[in-house]
């Protein structure tokens, strides 16, 4: 069977009329990013001028049919999805043993990108931003584990921003769904700074949507310190297991960031997986909080509140640094 046959398959995309079902129907831009076996370009379709995100899989380069199958996977798990926090699949195709996946573009850049920014530039974000972006992801991985997918790699570089600020979770290359009697997996996949113990332990505990849970936790950290809770310099992931399994991860201070924000990251960062709350509870707090700065906010007529965060999203203040332990 042919690689075409192979990853086309009984997904394939809407037919030879699909203005999105070929290469020549694209102007490529610049290139986005990359991966293991992957390339992503901006692009813009001659047909209609719709701007897309061209993800290039080589597919030749793929020495194993699993490869092939997480191609399949992916795909087929983007046409489950559909909710506007959550980058939207258009639609796929083959051309000369390279898959091309279109996807809605996300044209300011990720959560990655924004991070260093604000390093770059000695500022922070406020906590409304943090809110503000935090809820969106929440909103997005609630529509995700609704429908039974685990993410399972959740991080600052698979969070993507819209030029409008519209925060949408993408890259579901190590998405796994969970059937109706599946209750957990086992497979050590991920980005080990923001997998759970649970995940990253040398023993096979398996694992399940909780371990999002965990990625959560992490990623709220980060936008409020600017790193990764578990972050060492030349860690290896005997070392880094062994931070994460001891949960050394420096407070944040509390004369900046509320007690909610510092308290569901230690809701999130829990070992035992049963012990941390689930995404729509998450999501619940996320959405109660960045209410509650909007409401400040317009209260005191767009200025600063007694509170020391609550400025307006184009507001930053100074980076604080989160001590090392």
């Amino acid at each position: 069977m042919s690689i075409q046959q192979n990853v086309l398959g009984p997904l394939s995309a809407q037919g030879v009329s699909d203005p999105y079902g070929a290469l020549k129907n694209f102007e490529v831009i610049k290139k986005l990013g990359y991966g293991h076996f992957s390339v992503v370009y901006s692009a813009r379709n001659r047909f209609n001028n719709v701007y897309v995100a061209l993800k290039k899989v080589e597919l030749s380069q793929m020495a194993d049919a699993k490869a092939i199958e997480d191609c399949k996977r992916e795909i087929s798990l983007l046409q489950q999805l559909n909710h506007p926090n959550v980058i939207k699949y258009i639609s796929h195709f083959v051309e000369e043993n390279d898959l091309y996946i279109v996807l809605e573009l996300a044209s300011a850049g990720d959560l990655a990108q924004m991070i260093k920014h604000f390093i770059k530039t000695n500022k922070r974000m406020t906590e409304k931003t943090i809110w503000k972006f935090f809820r969106q992801i929440c909103s997005g991985l609630e529509h995700m584990h609704s429908k039974r997918i685990m993410h399972r790699d959740i991080k600052p570089a698979n969070i993507f921003v819209s030029a409008e600020g519209i925060v949408r979770l993408g890259d579901l290359g190590l998405g796994r769904f969970f059937g109706s009697k599946t209750n957990s997996a086992h497979s050590m996949v991920g980005t080990p700074y923001y997998m759970s113990p649970e995940r990253i332990h040398e023993h096979d505990l398996g694992y399940d949507f909780r371990s999002d849970i965990w990625s959560l936790g992490c990623i709220l950290y980060e936008m409020a310190a600017l790193r990764s809770p578990f972050y060492g310099e030349n860690l290896n992931l005997v070392l880094l297991r062994k931070k994460i399994l001891s949960l050394d991860y420096a407070p944040l201070p509390a004369n900046i960031f509320s007690h909610e924000l510092r308290h569901l990251v230690a809701r999130c960062l829990v070992l035992d997986p049963e012990q941390r709350p689930d995404i729509s509870e998450v999501n619940h707090i996320a959405q109660v909080m960045y209410a509650r700065f909007v409401e400040q906010a317009n209260t005191a007529n767009n200025t600063p509140t007694p509170t020391p965060t609550s400025r307006d999203d184009s507001a930053c203040g100074s980076i604080t640094p989160v001590n090392n332990r």
